[in-house]
């Protein structure tokens, strides 16, 4: 047999709709009497229509993409619009706190001047209580001395009257002898009341002298309960602000080398003393004794450090359990984690000595300040540090650059206080900053 063979079977269905979506097409043109076409064929026209797919599909894609972009960075602007009014927020308060911080360090200083005139005036009148008290002596002396000569004109009289009854008895002969003896008398009489005329002057000029005494000693003891007063209400504050950091006030002036006020014993009632200005004296040194402790309670509370390092800040991790921020697991922490922005000023908290500076560790670059009575502080993290080692600092004095060294996620410093080698937690003596400043 000869001729083409028939195919088995006929187009596939898939070969017969790609035959009626994409048919073979040819473009005639006719140019100056001559004809010419162009062939597009199947495959062709699948190629184009499939880049045409692609590009639509893509330009699709970019356009949704772009649009949910725009929407996310409106959301970020909306968060950060709200912290910038958080942080305007703050930085008022803190400008409040300041203003009332001023204010009370210079009533203190007020009335520390008052208590050293105070002191002054008390040593004044001490003196002029003195030289009364010498008078009163004098005068004392001079009253004995009259009663004595008083005495002495009476044993005179005495002897006279005797001498008076030995005239009477003898003759009248004598009579001129008598009448000698009675002029003596009358003269002795004479000086005799001169002499209680002058003591009794004398007595009125003591009574008027012991009345001034006591008015002074009353107006002296007034003034010193006053100050004693005014210092016991000056150390209850004191003492109240160190209780709020937690410390115990006994073991802090022991560590500072004061004495304790530690006193006991049975009570035994003193005998009265008559001797004058008893009482404005036991008042006196009962004041002594309570300014010296007001004085030791002065000296401590100018070493703690009651602000914070930074003048912006927020908490980003408190004292005591927390979770570590880079493994998740359950950690102690024994300090402040302060956040604030990058390279701004570290200060320090209390007036003392530089003891270490460098890196420490996972503390990364570390400053620790040794402020005496057993306390120290550290500020770890930072970026740059601005003092050197055995360096004496002020209150309130620059000594690094808030950073992000160490062991650290992100820029904050790091703030521990100790005393007698013991973590104590910061956020209570800051609060105890704001305490003093309220008040």
């Amino acid at each position: 047999m000869t001729g083409t063979q028939p195919r088995l079977g006929g187009p596939s269905r898939t070969e017969r709709l790609l035959r009626r979506l994409f048919p073979e097409r040819q473009v005639h043109l006719r140019t100056e009497g001559r004809i010419a076409f162009f062939r597009f064929s199947r495959l062709s026209q699948m190629f184009v229509t499939t880049l045409l797919v692609l590009a639509l599909s893509w330009t699709v894609y970019t356009t949704i993409g772009h649009m949910l972009h725009n929407k996310i960075l409106a959301t970020k602007d909306n968060h950060i619009a709200s912290a910038r009014l958080a942080y305007q927020s703050l930085l008022g308060e803190v400008a409040e706190y300041q203003n009332k911080f001023t204010s009370i360090t210079q009533s203190l200083e007020k009335n520390h001047s008052l208590m050293l005139s105070l002191v002054e005036q008390n040593a004044a009148l001490q003196q002029n209580l003195k030289s009364v008290e010498t008078q009163l002596t004098t005068t004392e002396q001079e009253r004995r001395n009259v009663v004595v000569a008083r005495e002495k004109l009476k044993q005179q009289l005495a002897e006279i009257e005797d001498n008076m009854r030995q005239l009477a008895s003898r003759n009248f002969s004598l009579k001129d002898n008598l009448d000698t003896v009675e002029i003596d008398l009358q003269t002795a009489l004479a000086d005799r009341n001169q002499a209680l005329f002058k003591g009794s002057r004398m007595q009125r000029t003591i009574d008027e002298f012991e009345n001034r005494l006591a008015d002074m000693q009353l107006s002296e003891r007034d003034a010193v309960q006053r100050m004693t007063n005014g210092t016991l209400a000056y150390v209850d504050g004191m003492e109240k602000v160190i209780g709020l950091t937690g410390l115990k006030v006994d073991r802090l002036l022991a560590a500072n080398g004061n004495p304790s006020r530690g006193q006991g014993g049975p009570f035994i009632a003193a005998k009265p003393d008559d001797k004058p200005a008893s009482q404005l004296k036991a008042d006196l040194t009962n004041l002594d004794l309570h300014l010296q402790y007001s004085e030791s309670l002065q000296e401590v509370m100018r070493r703690l450090p009651l602000t914070s390092p930074l003048t912006h800040f927020r908490v980003t991790s408190g004292f005591g359990k927390r979770r570590d921020p880079i493994n998740k697991k359950w950690a102690a922490h024994y300090g402040l984690d302060l956040g604030g922005v990058f390279k701004s000023s570290v200060y320090i908290t209390a007036p003392g000595v530089v003891t270490y500076v460098g890196w420490k560790g996972k503390y990364g670059r570390m400053i620790e300040v040794d402020h005496g009575a057993g306390l120290k502080t550290r500020y770890g993290h930072l970026h740059k540090i601005l003092v050197k080692k055995g360096q004496k600092l002020k209150f309130r004095d620059k000594i690094g650059l808030l950073g992000n060294s160490g062991r650290s996620t992100g820029a904050h410093l790091h703030y521990e206080i100790i005393f007698n080698k013991k973590t104590l937690s910061p956020m209570k003596f800051i609060k105890a900053g704001r305490y003093v400043f309220q008040e």
